[in-house]
């Protein structure tokens, strides 16, 4: 399908573990470097913990936040805002009719944090001493509407969940409201802040995380025969997405264009991927078709990629399946390998890593590929980054999600 309404990036923001910024972080990427930073002893010590390491912030948002922010945001939201600005900044702060002027910023859990401190506090001290803010800083969508009360938005506030996919399924839903005229700007992205001793807890209950502790930095491993898991992260990411036509208008920067979504479910197992990956292939194949686009314009691959031993051959199965032999050619980067898994900002963050990349015209390294998996049969850009050559380039942003869900995004550069 061809798009009337054309929708391009015209501002990015992050934080992350690799910096406080989109430049810091973009930079470590490139540069290779690992995120990985230990957890707080006291927890490992305290719950005997199967887990000591996981890719903390690496700037604290509370030196970007006043005292009242700082108070009346659960973490998720505090890094939510920092994102945001940048992303606002760097689009020149556009002046529109607040009425045409959306957010669409996601989490997957929401505000952990914020709920287990106050149930603390209930049990400890009493239901006086429990914050007025409690539910307003816990909700999953408290983020999103601390950043439309910041930009003034009022064409609609949106905070999709869908567990890991959260991020890239807010971005497609922010690319459906300008497409169909319901707005000119929206501001999406995602924002995660879950890393707490309970959260470690279920997720190596589960067996989804990588338990090396004596090699941390080297744990986050896509496509390795060694995987064990991922490693979690945390932090936010926004994009500025606005139509072509009022992008022009106002004379602003373009990154890139968002050319085309794809969302679809598995119906398969609420934690595990269906092995072949039908769901998820459907998924960039519909993006694909939403931007009228070929499998054999595509260049690259930001793959979700989260080091776990059947997600990732799972994926590589869906890339063969969407792309056919068109996948032979393509530079499928893992940048979890040095951010860690951000969880409901994944899909966001590497959604900021496509557009740069084809901005830039170099697909970013994947960290800690040792020992290719001979499942893993796509070609993954090893230690070292790699050029995307000249002319249009295309590139998909994966995102799965637990639950069965299924989003890619796929982009273009723009002269």
């Amino acid at each position: 399908m061809v798009n009337a309404r054309r929708v391009v990036v015209t501002g990015l923001g992050a934080t992350t573990p690799l910096g406080g910024d989109v430049k810091t972080t973009w930079d470590g990427v490139l540069h290779g470097r690992s995120g990985v930073t230990g957890l707080d002893p006291d927890w490992v010590s305290r719950y005997d913990l199967p887990v000591s390491f996981a890719c903390r912030l690496a700037e604290p948002a509370e030196e970007r936040l006043t005292r009242s922010e700082w108070k009346r945001l659960d973490p998720s939201g505090r890094f939510a805002l920092v994102a945001s600005r940048e992303a606002w900044a760097d689009a020149g702060r556009p002046e529109l009719d607040a009425e045409r002027l959306g957010v669409a910023l996601a989490s997957g859990i929401g505000g952990v944090w914020t709920l287990l401190e106050a149930y603390d506090t209930l049990r400890d001290r009493g239901p006086r001493r429990v914050l007025p803010m409690t539910v307003p800083m816990l909700m999953p969508n408290g983020p999103a509407a601390a950043v439309g009360l910041e930009i003034g938005a009022r064409a609609g506030v949106r905070a999709p969940v869908s567990a890991c996919s959260s991020g890239a399924e807010a971005i497609a839903m922010a690319f459906d409201m300008i497409r169909t005229g319901k707005a000119d700007v929206v501001l999406a992205g995602g924002t995660e802040a879950a890393i707490h001793s309970v959260t470690v807890a279920g997720f190596a209950a589960m067996q989804a995380l990588s338990t090396r502790n004596d090699e941390p930095e080297r744990a986050s491993r896509p496509y390795d025969v060694d995987r064990d898991g991922f490693v979690m992260g945390e932090g936010a990411a926004a994009l500025v997405l606005e139509s072509e036509e009022h992008a022009r208008a106002r004379g602003a920067r373009v990154y890139g264009e968002l050319a085309g979504a794809g969302i679809t479910s598995d119906a398969h197992h609420i934690a595990a991927p269906d092995p072949v990956g039908a769901g998820a292939s459907r998924a960039m194949r519909a993006a694909l078709a939403d931007g009228d686009i070929s499998p054999r314009d595509v260049v690259h691959v930001n793959a979700h990629a989260t080091s776990t031993p059947v997600g990732d051959v799972a994926e590589v199965a869906a890339i063969r399946a969407a792309l056919g032999d068109a996948a032979d050619g393509v530079a499928v980067s893992a940048t979890k390998s040095m951010t860690g898994h951000l969880l409901g900002a994944a899909g966001a963050l590497e959604a900021v890593f496509t557009v740069l990349a084809l901005e830039q015209r170099v697909a970013p390294p994947t960290i800690n590929l040792d020992t290719k998996d001979p499942e893993a049969d796509i070609d993954v850009v090893g230690a070292t980054p790699r050029p995307l050559g000249d002319g249009d380039l295309v590139g998909v942003n994966n995102s799965f999600g637990f639950g069965g869900h299924n989003v890619a995004l796929a982009f273009r550069n723009v002269a």
